[in-house]
């Protein structure tokens, strides 16, 4: 069981490198970060008007940030930044 652990958090830590070099250090990387979260993270809000429609749309569009949010908190755990909820992988 303790191998197991030990597996699943180098894979963790081999997964992170990997999102750090990728959106940190390379150029292109850098680029598509930027466009996922304009595409996705930066207009992201909180809908207040439309009943259901407006809820659902909200849902939606946290859902969107998330995924740009789980590449950031990959990136900041080479950083010694772990701001993340919970284990996540």
């Amino acid at each position: 069981m303790g191998r197991t652990r030990m597996s699943q958090d180098d894979e963790r830590q081999r997964l992170d490198g990997l999102y750090h070099d990728i959106f940190e250090k390379d150029r292109r990387g850098q680029a598509i970060f930027e466009d996922l979260y304009k595409r996705f993270a930066a207009s992201a809000k909180v809908h207040c008007e439309g009943g259901i429609d407006a809820v659902l749309q909200t849902y939606r569009d946290a859902a969107r940030r998330e995924v740009v949010e789980y590449i950031v908190t990959r990136v900041n755990r080479v950083a010694g930044i772990d701001d993340s909820p919970g284990d996540e992988t």
